[in-house]
């Protein structure tokens, strides 16, 4: 990726404060519920503690900014003004590619960022694809209270915990995550496969009156 490598900062709040990073900013929070918002941001901030944990350096094994774009952007297939004509994953993955190629990212980069998305709601598939998948999938795993493949929960302190939520609070995270899941799968059969998270998530609601998820959230580190 062409310009500065920016180091992730020690400050468990810091956003990268790059131009492509602000204009990620700028794309995602019209267009996504605060709580989504929130969620986006926070699994980035988790992402780079996981990668701490992890060995794993801003700079040496992988872009700040793409990791950014990717946390952030992870969702970007549920928002409002989406065409909502595939799964939430793949339509915010190629929304997300495509803003990066608009920002002069390389398309290498950009598919790092495309495949990371896609996949983040793939154990198993994910963490074969590189650094990129791995850390999104541990930043979103961390925000939903635990880890999801390694153990790396401990790589986030209550300290640390505390400073991220009082500046990105939950805001009844999981319920406005799902419902907005469900809505855009409902939308479309194409957006529902079965066995997929949209697919499984929608056909809970349906059946249960809520997910398997949302009823294990009970006993989350962070209690939604």
């Amino acid at each position: 990726m062409t310009g500065p490598i920016h180091e992730a900062s020690a400050d468990p709040i810091a956003l990268p404060g790059t131009p492509l990073a602000d204009a990620v900013m700028n794309v995602i929070r019209p267009v996504v519920t605060p709580s989504v918002f929130n969620h986006s941001i926070r699994s980035y901030l988790f992402a780079r503690l996981a990668a701490g944990r992890l060995g794993l350096t801003a700079g040496h094994d992988y872009h700040d900014d793409l990791l950014f774009a990717a946390c952030a952007m992870h969702d970007l297939g549920l928002a409002s003004d989406g065409p909502h004509s595939q799964r939430f994953e793949v339509e915010g993955a190629d929304r997300a590619a495509a803003f990066l190629i608009d920002h002069g990212v390389p398309a290498a980069d950009a598919d790092q960022v495309w495949q990371a998305i896609a996949l983040h709601t793939s154990p198993g598939i994910a963490e074969r694809r590189g650094t990129l998948c791995i850390l999104l999938r541990e930043g979103v795993a961390l925000d939903f209270g635990g880890p999801l493949g390694a153990d790396h929960a401990d790589a986030v302190a209550d300290e640390q915990a505390d400073a991220v939520h009082a500046v990105y609070p939950r805001l009844d995270m999981l319920r406005s995550l799902t419902d907005a899941i469900v809505a855009q799968a409902a939308k479309n059969p194409k957006n529902a496969p079965r066995y997929t998270i949209p697919g499984e998530f929608l056909r809970e609601r349906l059946t249960f009156g809520r997910t398997r998820m949302e009823h294990a959230s009970r006993s989350s580190r962070w209690g939604d």
